[in-house]
């Protein structure tokens, strides 16, 4: 009945029964330390007894998250209150499998929050942005395809990160990855994605594996390269890089590239379930946060009805 041992079961099923990722493992784990020290510096024999954790108890847990503050003295922001709230609530759905009783997880309320308004690139935003880098050396040549790649694509950062040269098809112009939570789903590739991969290949005059390699001066050739491989921090802030230098009005991420593809599909006349499977959504739910967005009929009926509209359509006849 120990948290702590507890826990660790708990996060070993979610390795090898749910195949979470090594980033989703180390939330997780994060998230149940922080609630184990906060269970022991309010008794240290809660820590002992998980049936002894009620509601009351989340209510102070919940109440110490609010306040608690992380760097710079800033508070933690409510969406990662959430995630802490959301990991207990697997954790005791977990327990719950092992009948221990444990908390029901449905009385754990998360904390509302403010919707977020969803960034992307217009068309003329992306093209000024791939047009960034100085692809007159092989490291502008890498930073070009990588941007290519995800506008392309709609990778995740995790995802392009971790793609090998032996993947990329570049006859079919297409290529197979395991996603978030073990999906597997076949990736395809714009004309122009393909003809920026060929030349950076060009210069690369190794035999690393990895598709995207760090250019420094000491080499390591340990591994077929994999420690030249381009880290997904490295990823963002080449894209951070090039955002501020295209002078951009949008603070735009590598997510918001994924935006971007999402958004060009569906303006484009794509359907919803396509573009989900193209993203990897396990859910069509998630796909569905674009729809207001890129629906063709609410900008006709704004365009129809509202007030400023109708009159600009008046003067013109």
């Amino acid at each position: 009945m120990k948290l702590r041992e507890l826990s660790l079961e708990f996060l070993e099923h979610l390795e090898i029964e749910r195949n979470a990722s090594p980033q989703t493992l180390r939330a997780y784990r994060h998230y149940l330390n922080r609630f184990e020290k906060f269970l022991h510096d309010l008794s240290p024999t809660l820590c002992d007894d998980v049936t002894q954790i009620d509601l009351e108890i989340i209510r102070k847990y919940r109440l110490y998250l609010s306040r608690l503050t992380v760097k710079h003295g800033e508070p933690i922001k409510k969406i990662s209150q959430n995630y802490h709230i959301i990991t207990l609530r697997s954790f005791f759905k977990y327990l719950i499998k092992k009948d221990i009783k444990v908390l029901a997880p449905e009385k754990i309320d998360l904390a509302k929050t403010e919707s977020r308004s969803l960034k992307f690139l217009n068309p003329e935003q992306m093209e000024t942005l791939l047009l960034q880098p100085d692809t007159r050396n092989k490291m502008g040549l890498r930073d070009r395809t990588i941007l290519e790649m995800l506008f392309s694509t709609g990778l995740r950062v995790s995802e392009i990160a971790k793609l090998n040269k032996e993947q990329i098809n570049l006859k079919t112009k297409e290529f197979g990855i395991i996603g978030k939570g073990g999906r597997a789903r076949v990736v395809f590739l714009s004309d122009s994605a393909i003809s920026w991969i060929e030349k950076y290949l060009l210069v690369r005059n190794d035999d690393f594996r990895p598709l995207f390699v760090r250019f420094v001066h000491k080499i390591d050739v340990s591994s077929h390269g994999e420690r030249m491989r381009l880290s997904t921090r490295s990823i963002e802030r080449i894209v951070e890089k090039y955002v501020k230098m295209a002078g951009l009005p949008v603070k735009a991420t590598v997510h918001t590239l994924r935006h971007s593809f999402a958004t060009d599909l569906l303006q484009s006349g794509a359907d919803l379930r396509s573009v989900q499977e193209l993203l990897g959504h396990k859910n069509i739910a998630t796909t569905q946060i674009y729809t207001h967005i890129t629906n063709p009929q609410l900008r006709a009926i704004h365009q129809k009805f509202h007030h400023k509209s109708a009159k600009k359509e008046e003067k013109k006849d």
